[in-house]
């Protein structure tokens, strides 16, 4: 299946089939019983105020009872202020989701980014039953959702054409961020459903390589470190799958311009 980009305008008036989009967001309808959000990159305030003008469609006629998924698998740090209005919007609306939603299956990303969204709930309000899945299609199943694998492809869809991200790419790029100390051309082939060759030929013609996705994988969870704790250099560039704090240093300099000592300290100020 296929999910058409709409304007807010278009959404309210028909969300079946399409999808709203903002800087880190997609807010989709897959069918009157399917309802979703896919998150990347570090949603702010004003993308949470702007998601819930559309969210509020799920709660009244004509929306039906449905069950919903939440694709965070994507994301990189969260909001104060994001998480305070999230939080706000379901003690607001705590009757009407719980009689909307039936359930919602929550798709977390990896390392610590992982356990933050897998925890959300144990702080939020929960008016429905939430699962926590490590992929779409698991959590799709559990949602009993029938044509998992298409729909699945559609999330990767809006995903890849509101972030302006090839889908192809942000599937490696998920690949990586779970296969960081080691990370082999072939098993990411095999991961992706391709040849070596194939996926080498597919990166090419995004003017991409996998030794560069892994370069910018390893500072991705080098700066998520940097940002949430007080690990070494040394412990950093070893988790992230650098042979050496002087390997991890040059790595991290060439991707972004800064020392990593020089980049936690600024994001500190």
């Amino acid at each position: 299946m296929e999910l058409r980009a709409a304007t807010i305008e278009d959404f309210t008036e028909n969300p079946v089939g399409s999808y709203v989009a903002g800087p880190t967001y997609a807010h989709f309808c897959a069918s009157p019983a399917l309802w979703g959000i896919t998150l990347w990159g570090h949603p702010s305030e004003d993308d949470a105020v702007r998601l819930g003008r559309t969210l509020v469609l799920e709660l009244a006629p004509p929306a039906v009872p449905h069950v919903s998924i939440v694709d965070a698998s994507r994301l990189l740090g969260g909001n104060v202020g994001a998480f305070a209005l999230l939080e706000r919007y379901m003690s607001r609306h705590a009757e009407a989701l719980a009689k909307q939603v039936r359930r919602l299956a929550l798709v977390r990303p990896s390392g610590l980014e992982g356990a933050i969204v897998a925890g959300a709930y144990e702080v939020l309000p929960r008016p429905y039953a939430v699962g926590v899945f490590g992929g779409v299609e698991p959590a799709l199943e559990w949602l009993e959702i029938a044509d998992r694998t298409n729909i699945a492809h559609a999330i990767a869809d809006v995903h890849a054409s509101a972030s302006s991200t090839p889908a192809l790419i942000g599937s490696l790029r998920s690949w990586l961020d779970a296969h960081l100390a080691n990370p082999v051309i072939a098993d990411a082939a095999t991961a992706l459903a391709l040849s070596e060759r194939s996926l080498q030929r597919k990166l090419q013609e995004h003017d991409a390589t996998f030794q560069e996705e892994v370069a910018e994988a390893r500072v991705r969870a080098a700066k998520r470190l940097l940002t949430g704790g007080t690990s070494s250099l040394t412990a950093i560039a070893l988790e992230v799958g650098c042979a050496s704090p002087q390997h991890f240093s040059a790595l991290f300099r060439r991707l972004t311009g800064e020392s990593p000592s020089a980049w936690r300290a600024s994001r500190r100020r």
